[in-house]
């Protein structure tokens, strides 16, 4: 008979609750626990806080360390606000002091989720690191050294990452908390990597004098290689001076040594933007804490800007340090700060202004802008040049039908006739009879009846000139447009329609009527063309708060942190983001690229780009301020 042996998370579920000596009733919650355990090992964590929960049900004398083992495995599933519920439903004083310490940390470790980290820090403050496990000690001094950063603690951060380095087994940890290690010192100035006196150099003043050689000498490479080499005689045993650690670095990545140290974010807190901010909030510190695994991050600093002026918050931020400012929002808000003339250090506005152009003021968000221009690309491309419009009769709509008007003239393309519709309402065939010429047909039809003053057949003609249409619909409106197009004789005629469309997740029962509307949409909602791994499935759980027509402004997020160290280099490389192909035009407007894609069985099928000029100057209105 082979014998059956607990697995480490189960001994320590023993331990921590007590248990007695396993029996043989026992062994299907062993042969759980073990799978379970197989699953976290291998990424399936999903599937692992499924079967704790499990264990947690059917296990009474061991529920409190399954109940936690669960929650661990949500937070690493991105389950966020799963697991803060879960772990509600347990009473702290029914746990152990171990378990203590490991409910503490996994709810510093949501708390951080959701970007703050001066409380984060607190919770962490009351841990006790010793009786921790070994993978909670790591999950600890991981979550230290990102509360540290976001708090604009660097050296703390770092001090973080070293105790966690001799907490680490596999090359390729060690080689990326090293990496990261290095480039939060690479980020601060030369004057914060000078040492305190000490005849013992430790390892934390190794890095300093590191960070401050690479610094010194960075474009001096005969110099720059004479001070490592005395550098790694004085610290022989030195994390980094090993398996050729600081060789490889300098051979991978220059690009840390210009980028900011600390950022400066002006989102509002309260007001009509407050959603809107949420949800872009929601992106920047998924972005942040994705790129915090591989490399540092600078500090980020958060302001109000719905409380105070911009341009006295831009004067505060540089006298605490900031070296690049995100956001504003609002237009009048930018205008404010472009009122300032001459900015010392560069802004990353998330809206754009019309005929604004500043240098180190760039503009970037989500225009429909972007979706006319690449729906009417889109349209040429498939051979089509005579069109008709319908638009709801709304400002936005109205603005909208500028923009398709404006960007099909720009591809040649002729605008037979433009029509609006009460968007309220369900029954859309007087406008649509109308751009189609019916109404025509049948007022032909009607004298010509009064003429000759007796019944005849007749069946209405649509006008036979047009070769596409283009709408402006959400998706309730265009599951009633498409269908009523097609009633009336339009059913051979190609449409295309703005990301408005759709919603944003694959619903074939409700999207049926959508079938065949050709639309155009930031990569990030279709599985094969976004390159990052900040996938909408990943982060849906963070974003269960905000509402589902705001969920593409987390991509909005994601891509105005992480372009940052790209952004010189826009204006010739276009950068893969969450919201399109991202480009830096003359006017310095960061314009996108979408992914345009055709309602099939109630699906979106994902086509690809269109390959139309991206450096364009035009407007940008983004679709929130509707």
């Amino acid at each position: 008979m082979t014998p059956h042996f607990l697995s480490s998370s189960l001994l320590a579920a023993c331990f921590l609750s007590a248990c007695t000596a396993t029996t043989s009733g026992n062994r299907p919650y062993i042969e759980q626990q073990n799978q379970a355990d197989i699953f976290m090992d291998n990424g399936q964590t999903k599937e692992a806080a499924r079967l704790y929960q499990n264990l947690a049900k059917s296990n009474p004398r061991q529920q409190n360390q399954f109940r936690l083992l669960a929650a661990e495995a949500m937070i690493k599933s991105g389950e966020i606000e799963r697991a803060k519920q879960y772990l509600n439903k347990i009473t702290p004083a029914s746990l152990s002091y171990p378990q203590q310490n490991q409910l503490k940390l996994l709810q510093a470790q949501i708390t951080l989720s959701y970007g703050n980290a001066e409380q984060a820090l607190e919770m962490l403050e009351q841990i006790s690191v010793d009786p921790l496990q070994a993978h909670q000690q790591k999950q600890y001094f991981h979550a230290l050294a990102f509360a540290k950063a976001l708090s604009g603690d660097m050296l703390g951060s770092v001090k973080a990452r070293i105790h966690l380095g001799r907490l680490l087994q596999q090359p390729e940890q060690i080689a990326k908390n090293n990496t990261a290690i290095l480039e939060t010192l690479l980020r601060l100035p030369r004057q914060h990597l000078i040492p305190d006196s000490s005849p013992y150099p430790d390892t934390f003043t190794g890095w300093l004098e590191l960070a401050s050689l690479i610094k010194q000498y960075s474009n001096k490479p005969e110099l720059l290689t004479q001070a490592l080499e005395q550098w790694q005689w004085n610290y022989p045993d030195h994390p980094a001076n090993n398996n050729s650690f600081i060789e490889q670095y300098l051979a991978k990545s220059r690009k840390i040594l210009n980028q900011p140290a600390t950022i400066a974010v002006f989102l509002p807190e309260s007001g009509p933007y407050k959603r809107v901010a949420a949800a872009i909030k929601t992106g920047l510190l998924a972005a942040y804490s994705r790129l915090e695994e591989t490399s540092a991050q600078p500090a980020l600093q958060f302001y109000d800007s719905a409380a105070e002026n911009p341009a006295t918050l831009y004067n505060r931020a540089i006298s605490n340090g900031a070296e690049l400012i995100l956001g504003p929002l609002a237009k009048d808000n930018i205008n404010q700060l472009a009122s300032l003339g001459e900015l010392p250090i560069p802004v990353l506005a998330l809206n754009h202004v019309d005929q604004l152009y500043q240098d180190n003021l760039f503009q970037f968000g989500l225009s429909p802008l972007d979706d006319a221009a690449q729906i009417t690309a889109k349209s040429r491309m498939e051979g089509h040049d005579k069109a008709l419009l319908l638009t709801p009769e709304t400002h936005s709509g109205s603005r909208i039908a500028r923009y398709i008007t404006d960007a099909w003239q720009q591809q040649d393309g002729t605008l037979l006739e433009n029509q609006s519709y009460n968007p309220k309402a369900y029954d859309f065939s007087a406008p649509i009879k109308k751009i189609l010429n019916l109404d025509e047909s049948e007022a032909r039809f009607r004298q010509l009846q009064r003429t000759v003053n007796r019944s005849i057949s007749f069946t209405p003609r649509r006008r036979t000139d047009v070769n596409s249409i283009f709408i402006e619909a959400r998706p309730a409106n265009g599951r009633s447009l498409n269908p009523q197009l097609k009633f009336y004789h339009a059913a051979d005629i190609p449409v295309y329609a703005t990301s408005h469309i759709y919603t944003g997740q694959a619903n074939p029962r409700r999207d049926g009527d959508l079938n065949g509307i050709t639309f155009c949409d930031i990569p990030w909602i279709f599985q094969d063309f976004y390159q990052g791994n900040l996938t909408l499935t990943d982060l849906m759980s963070q974003g269960q708060s905000i509402p589902k027509k705001y969920w593409r402004l987390i991509a909005l997020g994601i891509d105005a942190y992480s372009l940052i160290p790209y952004l010189n280099e826009m204006s010739s490389n276009a950068y893969p983001g969450a919201t399109g192909k991202l480009m830096l035009n003359g006017e310095n407007r960061i314009t996108r690229q979408l992914v345009c894609a055709r309602f099939v069985n109630g699906s979106p099928v994902a086509e690809g780009y269109i390959q139309s000029d991206p450096t364009t100057p035009t407007e940008m209105n983004i679709f929130y301020e509707e």
